[in-house]
């Protein structure tokens, strides 16, 4: 018998690669949140390449090669330079083309800029997430540069530039800039306060740094904005890795970090060897100066998040369309079917969501962030692990093999989770927040009062909140922050999403039934339904 008729050989009951799919079309929670006609119909091109079997094989390969740190040139001399694999300089490259970096910020702008630039950064993070580090950083590094106007104007420019400029060279020289932060020391970590690098003023006005910085993501960037002890007190600076005069600053890269997962972008320690750098902002106001940032690359934690999980969820679905076990398509299954269902659910709230948050930095509804955002921040990244974890073992045994893709998503799962504050950080900044402007309380529930009277479910919700925001403790912070990330979603829901879905979101997370798992849906539901309606088409 020839080689070729084994029938152990044979391949069958297999899904189909998933591959040359729009992102956007089976997306109704995203498509139903643009009203723009024109903004979709480029967000269909985005979801297009983010689907290409291109995009998802360039993020396959900027994972399976990973940066590498060369301290040294072949003569011993200091370089301090990243070398990327070519696919993650490609995702880069469609990633600034797109103007995920930046584009709000310009001189003309349509009134959604920061909702395009969300959405657009939601679809094109389903192909790779880790090169959305030095994007996110980028985006939020603006407005904190902008308490210098000088600096903005000597930088801003480049930052918005939609041409990558790989390379260390002089920012005035390059045609495009990337930008990063260099906050948190080994002694402190998110007390930053406690930071002991130093910031000596020069007479040129630049000031002289010395110091270690323990975690500093993307160290490849043109110029971070970091911290450092000025003598009236922790002042923000920006710091170019290249001196006007074409000359290395005195950044020293001491090692990339060897990370649970997002393994195409590099992390790394540095040390401020007697490195230059300008005031951002007043001296002694580091922490305000430089909030702004955090709180763009929060909002980025949260897109980033609802990317993730949506990602899992079409991987979870395809393959369950395709697949039979016991003389049944999984799709069809009542449990099967059930699963994917509640995992849908979990993917529209948070996206959702992701987007109100987005519309609100474009309405400048600062007060309705100061306290929506961190809550959100905590529950849909720590929700984002959970749902990961599940749409992998949809998969079975195959979800747990790297051959799958699966792996990856789970390894990044957790980042957005830890980074701009972990759990209790986040949750602890809306105690914070509340008890700096008590109007930030009356902003988040007119939010959720939108959809007041149109479930007792949401009420009963929204009245457990009340309760929680007139008694904050630090004990109970992260309950707080669930249900306030909670009833926001179930409002969004109910006033934005089919009843069917809302329906379902609300008798799982508000009714009696309240559950702890996926797939343990109440009675009733058209859980069929609940799945088509985000099924991937491939081809």
């Amino acid at each position: 018998m020839p080689h070729g008729d084994f029938v152990t050989h044979r391949v069958s009951n297999q899904p189909p690669a998933l591959a040359d799919f729009d992102a956007l079309a089976c997306d109704p929670a995203l498509t139903s949140t643009i009203t723009d006609a024109e903004l979709l119909g480029r967000l269909h091109g985005t979801g297009r390449l983010a689907g290409s079997e291109q995009a998802r094989e360039h993020g396959r390969l900027a994972n399976e090669n990973p940066p590498v740190l060369r301290t040294h040139d072949r003569w011993g001399n200091r370089v301090d330079e990243v070398e990327f694999h070519p696919s993650w300089h490609w995702l880069m490259g469609h990633a600034v083309e797109l103007g995920l970096h930046a584009a709000p910020w310009g001189t003309e702008v349509g009134p959604n800029a920061h909702l395009a630039r969300a959405a657009a950064f939601y679809l094109w993070s389903q192909a790779e997430s880790g090169h959305g580090c030095p994007i996110s950083m980028t985006y939020a590094s603006i407005p904190a540069l902008r308490h210098s106007p000088e600096l903005a104007e000597r930088f801003e420019p480049g930052l918005r530039s939609r041409t990558y400029d790989f390379g260390l060279r002089a920012p005035e020289t390059k045609a495009g800039l990337l930008a990063g932060m260099s906050m948190t020391e080994k002694q402190g970590g998110s007390d930053v306060r406690a930071n002991t690098t130093t910031a000596k003023p020069l007479a040129d006005g630049s000031y002289e740094l010395v110091g270690h910085k323990w975690f500093t993501s993307a160290p490849m960037n043109d110029l971070f904005l970091t911290l450092a002890q000025a003598p009236s007190g922790l002042t923000c600076f920006v710091l170019p890795r290249v001196l006007p005069d074409g000359s290395r600053n005195a950044i020293r890269l001491q090692r990339l970090k060897d990370k649970l997962g997002n393994k195409s972008n590099a992390s790394s320690e540095i040390e401020y060897a007697g490195a230059i750098g300008w005031r951002v902002g007043e001296e002694g106001r580091g922490v305000p100066t430089i909030i702004e940032m955090v709180s763009m690359t929060r909002l980025d934690c949260v897109i980033g998040s609802a990317s993730t999980v949506r990602a899992a969820l079409t991987e979870a679905a395809h393959h369950v369309a395709h697949r039979s076990a016991f003389s049944s398509r999984l799709a069809d299954t009542p449990l099967m079917s059930a699963v994917v269902a509640d995992l849908a659910l979990e993917s529209e709230a948070a996206t959702r969501l992701a987007m109100r948050l987005a519309r609100a930095v474009d309405a400048g509804e600062r007060s309705l962030l100061r306290l929506a955002l961190p809550v959100s921040k905590y529950y849909v990244c720590k929700r984002c692990p959970v749902a990961v974890a599940e749409a992998l073992e949809c998969l079975g045994g195959n979800g747990y093999v790297e051959d799958s893709g699966l792996p990856r998503l789970y390894r990044d799962a957790p980042l957005n989770s830890i980074w701009e504050g972990s759990g209790n950080v986040t949750a602890l900044d809306a105690l914070r927040a509340m008890a700096k402007d008590s109007s930030t309380v009356d902003t988040l529930l007119a939010e959720v009062d939108l959809a007041a009277g149109a479930d007792a479910r949401l009420d009963a919700g929204v009245a457990d909140l009340r309760k929680e925001l007139a008694d904050p403790t630090p004990a109970r912070a992260r309950r707080l922050a669930e249900l306030a990330a909670l009833c926001l979603q179930g409002s969004l829901l109910v006033r934005e999403a089919p009843n069917d879905v809302s329906d379902a979101f609300l008798a799982t997370r508000f009714g009696s039934e309240t559950t702890r798992t996926f797939g343990t849906l109440p009675r009733g539901l058209d859980t069929t339904a609940l799945v088509e309606r985000i099924m991937p088409t491939v081809g």
